[in-house]
């Protein structure tokens, strides 16, 4: 089973050791166009007002675009511990145990705009770029370069995959049809009506993520996952025909506990 997540603009400092991309997985597929797409984002980044225009950056978070010129030397974290914001703000890796640890590094994959399909124990660096960022020296769009590389993974060997990528990730690396699951998430209100989230599909795509680690699901057909989550207490539902899940949480509802509110109680 491979579980697919967004990246987050907001990335965590810091780190140690050096990047070493050729490390990263599928570098045989997506080696060539990670070299691209970095050489034109440090290109893009040398020029501070084309940079904070490109990747849409204020006065405040202006400083970011450095990051992208030390890439080699900033040191890095594992992946799922660099990005921050809702969605990994409530999977909270950090609090997770060695073996719920040891699952994400095996079953969750993020979409990087910068690295591609990356794991989640992946070791990479802070950098600022996302999927609706252009970048001249690149030539086309990241969309496009990055659809060709990853059309070349082997999607048939991964298992059952769970998109849980938002739509601009998604264009990326397009699920092969019949391969993948794709993920909605919505909101049952008082008046039994179900509505779709927007801020809080992220923390209740990060708390489904953390309960799968901490249980070490290892599932191949969607019909486990359903189980799962109706033992998990979850409200679950599958469109066969359109191969889409549907997650109906009380997250974001008046009154109702955040992931890590709920943990600490």
């Amino acid at each position: 089973m491979l579980i697919l997540l967004p990246p987050s603009e907001t990335k965590r400092p810091g780190g140690s050791g050096r990047f070493a991309p050729e490390t990263l997985r599928h570098d045989a597929a997506l080696g060539a166009a990670r070299a691209a797409v970095r050489d034109a984002l440090v290109e893009l980044s040398t020029d501070p007002e084309a940079a904070a225009a490109a990747l849409k950056l204020g006065v405040k978070n202006r400083a970011e675009r450095e990051h992208n010129l030390v890439l080699g030397e900033s040191g890095v974290l594992p992946a799922i511990e660099r990005y921050t914001g809702v969605l990994y703000d409530a999977l909270d890796a950090g609090s997770l145990d060695a073996d719920a640890r040891d699952w994400l590094d095996a079953h969750v994959a993020v979409q990087s705009a910068l690295f591609g399909l990356i794991g989640a124990g992946e070791q990479i660096p802070a950098y600022r770029l996302s999927a609706g960022s252009r970048l001249p020296e690149l030539g086309a769009p990241l969309k496009r370069v990055w659809g060709a590389a990853h059309a070349e993974l082997p999607w048939g060997e991964l298992g059952l995959v769970l998109d849980l990528r938002s739509k601009d990730y998604v264009a990326l690396a397009p699920v092969p049809r019949g391969t993948g699951w794709f993920l909605n998430v919505s909101q049952r209100g008082a008046d039994g009506a179900v509505r779709a989230l927007n801020h809080f599909n992220k923390a209740a795509k990060g708390d489904l993520v953390r309960r799968l680690a901490r249980s070490g699901a290892r599932f191949s057909e969607v019909s486990e996952v359903l189980d799962w989550a109706a033992e998990e207490g979850l409200e679950l539902h599958a469109d066969e025909a359109a191969r889409e899940l549907t997650l109906i949480t009380e997250l974001g509802a008046p009154g109702a506990a955040s992931p890590s509110a709920a943990r600490a109680r």
